[in-house]
């Protein structure tokens, strides 16, 4: 069974469980109920099993960090599991002129879907919306078009949950400490995707009534994360807890860290990197946790290409076509449960 299907039991397993509710609540039927919640509960068969053979498109901005790379990783990887499905990725380019003439190309090509993280959703957008409108289905990975009508479905990590999860987190350690010094060190702030994090965050932190001391944005890279921790630190001379939005640039930060001979404060990181959970593992830094983002998000994206393009569904659940939005939930990574998440983990 795929890694779909195995997510899909959970769903329907509560369809299942409707089913006998309505059957058992109908004293009087004639069976027709039965037959109904019966044809509600199944499924197609085996997803996983060769159908039709398709092409699916891929971009993804060139990997400039272990996140991305992982990415691109995954999809293929994921691709090559499967004997109906040709891969087909083009590079991305430098910025947002380049991927838009590759995508120009792709859709000349006639792939049979689109699997696109873009550079920068708003600015994609159109160029997604030309490929839907060219019969070719998108799925948006990751960073979100600006319009719906640009992708066939949205697949993303729950950013917000991940500024919550944090918050939660650090909410739960400082509660009672009300002056406590609380700095954040945000990735790259013109991003949506970075704005819903620190919203989360500072939500979270409002119910423990805990707020932001001090603020400082990266770029999702080793090198910017070491220059403005090194700032922060410099501006903060003490600092009871710090969340830092992502993995990557999370080298960076540790980096200026040691350097600064700094250890006083709980350190929560972000997006689930096997370089951060060998460090929580360790549990000789201040970094104690991290929540996740996981670049597994790719794989899923072509399982769920594979299915839009050969009309199918996700198993186990009632529906017939592939949900229009899936939001994969962030989740906590602690030294009691490390190991659980390792092999999920991805390097730097």
């Amino acid at each position: 069974m795929s890694n779909l299907s195995r997510r899909g039991i959970l769903f329907g397993g509560t369809a299942v469980g409707a089913g006998v509710l309505l059957s058992a609540c109908t004293s009087n039927d004639t069976g027709e109920d039965d037959k109904q919640a019966e044809s509600q509960t199944k499924v197609g068969g085996n997803n996983a099993e060769p159908g039709k053979k398709v092409t699916i498109g891929f971009s993804a901005p060139a990997a400039d960090h272990g996140w991305i790379a992982a990415i691109t990783n995954n999809a293929k990887a994921q691709a090559g599991k499967y004997t109906d499905v040709t891969f087909n990725a083009v590079a991305a380019g430098k910025d947002v002129p380049e991927q838009r003439a590759a995508l120009e190309t792709l859709i000349q090509q006639k792939p049979d879907v689109i699997v696109l993280l873009p550079h920068d959703g708003a600015q994609m957008t159109a160029t997604g919306r030309k490929a839907m409108e060219a019969g070719i289905p998108v799925i948006n990975l990751d960073r979100e078009f600006s319009e719906p009508l640009a992708y066939r479905t949205l697949i993303k990590g729950d950013n917000y949950g991940m500024g919550v999860a944090a918050g939660t987190l650090i909410g739960q350690k400082l509660k009672g400490n009300p002056n406590a010094v609380i700095a954040e060190i945000a990735g790259i702030d013109e991003l949506p995707l970075t704005q819903d994090r620190s919203k989360g965050f500072k939500d979270a932190l409002a119910t423990f009534g805990l707020k932001v001391s001090n603020r400082v944005a990266a770029k999702f890279t080793v090198q910017s994360g070491q220059e403005v921790t090194t700032n922060l630190l410099q501006a903060a001379p003490k600092i009871d807890a710090l969340w830092n939005h992502d993995d990557d640039q999370g080298v960076g930060v540790l980096a200026a860290i040691k350097q600064a001979n700094r250890s006083e404060f709980y350190m929560v990181g972000g997006a689930g990197s096997l370089d951060a959970m060998e460090i929580i593992k360790r549990d000789d830094s201040p970094l104690k946790a991290t929540v996740t983002y996981s670049p597994t998000m790719a794989s899923s994206a072509i399982s769920l290409a594979r299915l839009v393009a050969q009309g199918k569904g996700l198993e186990d659940l009632v529906e017939l076509q592939v949900p229009k939005l899936v939001v994969l939930q962030s989740e906590t990574i602690t030294k009691e449960n490390v190991d659980k998440y390792m092999p999920l983990g991805f390097r730097s």
